[in-house]
């Protein structure tokens, strides 16, 4: 990893009063894949519209690329892609005509361009759908049509906003590979999601925002091993009596209720705290239903720091990709 690419101090962004984006600061390592994990209305899109330079800059300092975002963001511009949440395709524009447009409008020369839509084309694997509107094209299709795009003028940053969103999950482990791809080629990606398993299995280092504020960051290993070693989740007859009784207990590192019962982060290896833990519950009259035994997760870091679940209550609706290929 090179030095910083993306350089974030003391951002604030409000509307109407409210603000979306709170005294929020990180930095972004060049080569790595950075994500913002949290959930619809956590501030992660108003941040990176911030920084792609859709929306000003009302509070706080922004280099990208080593161009300060107030000063030079023109040159800011010139140095990122970008692939927004929603989809912004011309629908009466074939694969290669999209392509075209964009390089004519950043003012390629025609050889390079051409060779250059050439390449996208190919490490996109959208070949042999140059001649096909966009309107035919699936839904993984027409993202990887948007990444290829958005590769187009070599950025030293590709900004992707919820890349993934309502492709089911095949589609969407292929789009991870397309997304490692990119990244191997050289280009910094800077990545916004609220699903755990891409933040988790993609990211060098993760920035977890919720309310508007940065409320961790880390490696995605590093954060899962900072909560404790294993998490047991333990279904009982009655959960409030049965934390209660595991209250002082030494295994016991964090414990929390659910709707589906306790979460407990353990000090130690959970085979050794176990039986302490399902001995003490029996003995305060509690019941066992079930117990499940695992390694911490992006979602128990999730809950640990915010105090909540992630729900993915407004996300669109899942695309089949019956004719991905």
């Amino acid at each position: 990893m090179g030095g910083s690419i993306i350089e974030v101090r003391n951002l604030e962004h409000t509307f109407d009063g409210i603000r979306a984006v709170d005294d929020v600061s990180f930095t972004v390592r060049e080569g790595e894949i950075f994500s913002f994990l949290g959930p619809n209305g956590a501030g992660k899109s108003t941040t990176i519209n911030v920084l792609i330079t859709l929306l000003p800059l009302q509070k706080g300092t922004v280099r990208v690329a080593g161009y300060d975002l107030a000063e030079h963001p023109e040159r800011v511009r010139e140095s990122i892609g970008v692939v927004f949440q929603n989809q912004v395709l011309d629908r009466d524009l074939t694969v290669w005509e999209t392509m075209e447009f964009h390089g004519r409008l950043y003012s390629i020369p025609r050889e390079e361009r051409r060779a250059k839509i050439d390449e996208m084309l190919r490490v996109v694997e959208l070949e042999a759908k140059r001649d096909v509107l966009t309107k035919y094209l699936s839904g993984g299709m027409k993202r990887r049509l948007e990444i290829a795009r958005g590769l187009m003028t070599t950025p030293r940053v590709l900004f992707l906003d919820e890349p993934t969103l309502g492709l089911d999950p095949q589609t969407r482990m292929r789009m991870w590979d397309y997304i490692r791809q990119v990244n191997n080629r050289g280009t910094t990606i800077f990545l916004t999601t609220h699903y755990m398993d891409e933040a988790d299995r993609l990211s060098d280092r993760i920035s977890i925002i919720d309310h508007g504020k940065i409320v961790v960051s880390g490696t995605p290993d590093g954060l899962k091993n900072a909560l404790g070693e294993d998490v047991i989740y333990l279904g009982t007859t009655d959960d409030q009596a049965a934390r209660a009784a595991l209250g002082g207990l030494a295994d016991v590192k964090r414990i929390r209720e659910t709707p589906r019962g306790l979460t407990i982060i353990s000090s130690g290896d959970a085979g050794r705290s176990l039986p302490g833990i399902i001995e003490r519950v029996r003995a305060h009259g509690v019941s066992i239903r079930s117990i499940n035994v695992k390694k911490p997760t992006m979602d128990d870091v999730f809950v640990h720091h915010t105090g909540r679940e992630l729900r993915d209550s407004g996300s669109a609706p899942v695309v089949q990709e019956e004719n991905e290929r």
